[in-house]
C-alpha cells in the first residue's frame, strides 16, 4: 500500500516536471521569436523618424503581455517573471562589458572629469533632490508602512537614467563630444546609482549624525575605489595569462573562452565580495580590450569584438522587450487597484522629480564646466545641454531591477505601499520610454540641424580632443598619438591637467606595463604567438 501510494506521487512529480520543462521550452520558442520579430522591424524602422529598436521592442512586449493576459482569462501577461537576480547576474554584465571594451579609451579619459562630473557628482545631486522631495511629499501621502530608508532608495532608483534611446539617435561620427558625454555619463551614472542603492541597505535614516553621514560617504568611496581596482587587476590578470601561455598557437577557441570567462568573473567576485559589480566588469573591459585584446591571435580579435558586441546587443533587446511584457503583471496591479488616483498621482510625482532632478545638475554643472574651457568649441552649448539632460530623462531596467530588489521578495509582494511603488516605477519607465523616446529624434533632429551635414561645433577630425568615444578597436589604438608638450611646470598641471596626466601615463605604461602585460607593440616573439609572422590568418 505504501509503495503504490510512493509511486503515485512520484508519477505526478513526473507529470509535473513535464508539464514544466514544456512551459518552459514555450516560453524560450516565445522569447527567442519575438527577438527575431525585433531585430527584423528595428532594421525596418531605421529610418523612420519617431521609432527606434528599443521602442519597437518595448511595444511588442506590452502587445504580447496584452495577448497572454486574454488568453490566460487575467490570470497573468508574461512567461517569465522578472527577477533582479536574472537582470543583474545574467543580462547586465554583458552590456557593461561591452561597453567598457568597445570604448575608445584615450577620448574617454580626456573627457574623463567631465563624465565623471556627470556622472558622479550629477547623480549625487539627482539623488538628494528626488530624495528629499519623496520625503517631503510621500510621507504626508500615507502610502502604506514605506518609511525613510525606502525614500532614500526610491532617489536612488529614479537617478539611473537609461540613454539608449539617445545613443541609437546621435551619430558618433557628427556629434563626437556629445555622444562620448552622453555614453560615458549612462555608464558612470548606472555605477554610481547601483553603488549608491547598495550603501544604503547598510545606512540607518534614524540615527543620523555627522559620523554617521561619513561612514556613509565612506563606505561609497571604498565601494567605488574597490570594485574599479578589481576589475583592473581581472583585466591585467587575463592578459599575463595570455601573454605568456600563448593559448592561441594551439587553440583560438580556448583564449576567447578565457577572455570571457575572467570577464565574466570579475563580475561576479564583485558580487560575492558585495562590491560593484558594474564598476568592476566596465573597468576589466577597458584594460583588456588596452592589453589581453593585443595579445591574441588575430581571428580572436575579430571573434571577440563581433561576439561581445553582438551578445551585448541581444541582451538589451531581451530586457525591453522584458520590461514591456512584466510591465502587465496583474498581480501588482491587484493591490494597487483600490487607490488608482493616488497611484497616478504618484507616478506623475515622481516623473516631476525626475525632470527636476536631471536638471538640477545638467545645467550647473555644464555652467562649471564650461568655465575650465578655453575655448567656444570645448564648450558646452546650450542646444547640447538640453540634449543632455533629455538624454537622462528615460529610465530603464536598472531602474525596475532596484525597486524589484527593495519593493518585492522574489518578484512578489502582497504590501499595499510596495505594489504601489512597482506599479509607479513600471509607469514611469513606460511613459519616459515611450514619449520621450519618440520626441527624442525629432528633437536633436531640431536641436543640432547641422549634424545631418556635419555640425561645425563638433569636429570630428581624429587629432581633436572630442573625437568618437566608440570606434573599431583597430581604428582606436592604430590612430597616430597626439603631440603632447611636456609641462615644465606646476602651472602646466593645473592649466592642462588631461594632457600632463596623459603624457606621464604613456611614458609609465610604454615603460612598465606593456613589456609586463602585452598591447600593442609590446607582444614579444614567439612561434605560435600573435607576433608570429608565420601565423597564417584564416
Amino acid at each position: 500500500m505504501a509503495f503504490e501510494v510512493v509511486a503515485a506521487q512520484l508519477a505526478r512529480l513526473s507529470d509535473a516536471l513535464a508539464t514544466s520543462d514544456h512551459a518552459s521550452v514555450v516560453s524560450i520558442n516565445l522569447f527567442v521569436a519575438l527577438l527575431c520579430a525585433c531585430i527584423v522591424l528595428g532594421h525596418l524602422l531605421e529610418e523612420n523618424r519617431w521609432l527606434n529598436e528599443s521602442i519597437t521592442a518595448l511595444i511588442i512586449g506590452l502587445c504580447t503581455g496584452v495577448v497572454i493576459l486574454m488568453t490566460t482569462k487575467g490570470k497573468s501577461s508574461h512567461v517569465l517573471v522578472f527577477s533582479e537576480d536574472l537582470f543583474f547576474i545574467y543580462l547586465l554584465p554583458p552590456i557593461i562589458f561591452n561597453a567598457g571594451f568597445q570604448v575608445k579609451k584615450k577620448q574617454f579619459f580626456r573627457n574623463f572629469m567631465t563624465i565623471t562630473l556627470f556622472g558622479a557628482v550629477g547623480t549625487m545631486i539627482s539623488f538628494f533632490t528626488i530624495s528629499l522631495a519623496a520625503i517631503a511629499i510621500f510621507s504626508k501621502m500615507n502610502i502604506g508602512t514605506l518609511d525613510v530608508s525606502d525614500f532614500l532608495a526610491i532617489g536612488a532608483i529614479f537617478s539611473a537614467t537609461d540613454s539608449v534611446c539617445t545613443l541609437q539617435v546621435l551619430n558618433q561620427d557628427e556629434t563626437p563630444f556629445l555622444y562620448s558625454l552622453v555614453f560615458g555619463e549612462g555608464v558612470v551614472n548606472d555605477a554610481t546609482s547601483v553603488v549608491l542603492f547598495n550603501a544604503l541597505q547598510n545606512f540607518d535614516p534614524n540615527q543620523i549624525d555627522a559620523i554617521v553621514i561619513l561612514k556613509f560617504l565612506g563606505n561609497f568611496c571604498y565601494l567605488f575605489v574597490s570594485s574599479t581596482f578589481l576589475g583592473v587587476f581581472s583585466g591585467l590578470l587575463s592578459a599575463y595569462i595570455i601573454k605568456k601561455l600563448y593559448i592561441g598557437r594551439h587553440s583560438t577557441d580556448r583564449e576567447v573562452a578565457l577572455m570571457m570567462l575572467m570577464a565574466y568573473l570579475s563580475y561576479m567576485l564583485a558580487e560575492l565580495l558585495d562590491l560593484s559589480g558594474i564598476l568592476t566588469v566596465f573597468f576589466c573591459g577597458i584594460v583588456m580590450s588596452h592589453y589581453t585584446w593585443h595579445n591574441v591571435t588575430e581571428s580572436s580579435r575579430v571573434t571577440t569584438k563581433h561576439a561581445f558586441a553582438t551578445l551585448s546587443f541581444i541582451v538589451e533587446t531581451f530586457l525591453f522587450l522584458y520590461v514591456g511584457m512584466d510591465a502587465l503583471d496583474i498581480e501588482k496591479w491587484k493591490f494597487a487597484s483600490d487607490s488608482p488616483g493616488k497611484s497616478i498621482g504618484i507616478s506623475s510625482i515622481l516623473l516631476g522629480l525626475v525632470l527636476v532632478g536631471r536638471a538640477a545638475f545638467v545645467f550647473p554643472l555644464s555652467f562649471l564646466s564650461n568655465l575650465t574651457k578655453k575655448t567656444e568649441l570645448e564648450k558646452i552649448s546650450w542646444r547640447q545641454q538640453i540634449v543632455i539632460w533629455w538624454a537622462g530623462l528615460m529610465r530603464g531596467a536598472v531602474s525596475i531591477a532596484l525597486a524589484y530588489n527593495k519593493f518585492t521578495r522574489s518578484g512578489h509582494t502582497q504590501l499595499h505601499g510596495n505594489a504601489i511603488m512597482i506599479t509607479s516605477t513600471i509607469t514611469v519607465v513606460l511613459f519616459s520610454t515611450m514619449l520621450f523616446g519618440i520626441l527624442t529624434k525629432p528633437l536633436i533632429r531640431f536641436l543640432l540641424p547641422a549634424s545631418s551635414n556635419g555640425d561645425p561645433s563638433e569636429p570630428s577630425s581624429p587629432k581633436s580632443l572630442h573625437s568618437p568615444l566608440l570606434t573599431s578597436m583597430l581604428g582606436s589604438d592604430m590612430e597616430a598619438p597626439l603631440p603632447i608638450v611636456r609641462p615644465s611646470s606646476l602651472r602646466m598641471l593645473i592649466t592642462k591637467p588631461t594632457h600632463t596626466i596623459h603624457y606621464y601615463w604613456r611614458k609609465f605604461d610604454d615603460a612598465l606595463m606593456r613589456p609586463m602585460f602585452g598591447g600593442r607593440g609590446f607582444v614579444p616573439y614567439s612561434p605560435g604567438s600573435p607576433t608570429d609572422p608565420n601565423v597564417i590568418v584564416a
